[in-house]
């Protein structure tokens, strides 16, 4: 059992406001963790929708992820069989051309201290292109595509590196056919052993 406590550590990370001055809609942090976990999807921040509802990956990409990992909302949502970190716990405002990124305060404050109360991960999904840089570091490749290209490498260090399942990345989906055809029958076959 890791040496901190993990029920005091989801309170202090839930207390957290760090980033408030700069969250449109203030802090709240979404994120699930249990000891027991042997799955971490690591995604990268929640959108309006979860930020308000306080169920990570409660829209139109948790869906399209759940599909993928071929697993039904109860399993999902066991935080026993499945943690649930993203790179950055609020909502961080709209840019442009959709949500800004997560800020950085979150993974450099609470991250390296989350992950080490779940020591049975076995499979960690890194969820686009920052937690990709995050969990992956200098062995990703030159951008996001041939880093998912490249999952096999990635697998037996128990990292498997995924577009963000967000309906914004349609055309991605379509263009690397690839992906469905080779990677998410790889991903279910995983989730369904470590699940078993």
């Amino acid at each position: 059992m890791p040496t901190t406590n993990y029920k005091i550590l989801i309170k202090e990370v839930r207390g957290c406001s760090i980033c408030m001055p700069h969250l449109p809609m203030g802090p709240n942090p979404v994120f699930r963790i249990h000891p027991k976990a042997r799955i971490l999807v690591a995604g990268q921040a929640p959108g309006r929708k979860v930020h308000e509802s306080g169920i990570p990956f409660d829209d139109a990409s948790g869906v399209r992820l759940r599909e993928w990992m071929g697993i039904d909302k109860d399993t999902f949502y066991d935080p026993k069989k499945v943690a649930i970190i993203p790179m950055a716990f609020c909502f961080p405002g709209t840019g442009k051309t959709g949500d800004l990124p997560p800020r950085k305060e979150c993974a450099e404050t609470w991250r390296t201290e989350l992950i080490s109360v779940l020591p049975e991960i076995k499979l960690t999904l890194a969820i686009g292109i920052y937690a990709i840089n995050w969990h992956l570091k200098d062995s990703k490749k030159k951008n996001l595509t041939e880093t998912v290209k490249s999952w096999e490498e990635y697998l037996p260090r128990g990292i498997l590196p995924l577009p963000h399942p967000s309906p914004r990345n349609n055309i991605w989906l379509k263009r690397n056919q690839w992906f469905e055809e080779e990677v998410i029958n790889e991903l279910r076959l995983k989730i369904k052993s470590l699940l078993s």
